[in-house]
């Protein structure tokens, strides 16, 4: 039997699609139930037949984050938006563990 697994969720900018696709892969081939982003935001903000969705997206991935036990920042080439920075405060004030793709990244090597 399976013990109770860690739950994930993936923070970062939606332009690093590839990046999430491949972390969701590894996060659960290490026992991990993840939770990513649903859509990616980026392109919702910038088409204007879709743009009303942002801001509820943006508070799903909040809730996303209450339900999770660590997050997993997916700062590629060290940039983290506006967006990204809020989820990382929210999780932070929730005491969550907050892992970084960078730091994760360099200690690999």
């Amino acid at each position: 039997m399976i013990e109770k697994p860690t739950i994930v969720c993936l923070c970062g900018s939606g332009r690093f699609r590839e990046a999430f696709e491949d972390a969701e892969f590894r996060e659960t081939l290490a026992g991990k139930i993840v939770l990513t982003i649903g859509c990616n935001t980026k392109d919702v903000a910038r088409s204007q037949a879709l743009a009303h969705f942002k801001p509820m997206l943006d508070e799903l991935h909040l809730r996303k984050i209450d339900l999770c036990d660590e997050i997993l920042v997916l700062d590629i080439g060290g940039y983290i938006g506006e967006s990204t920075t809020r989820e990382v405060s929210y999780a932070a004030s929730l005491g969550k563990r907050i892992r970084f793709f960078s730091e994760e990244n360099r200690r690999a090597f």
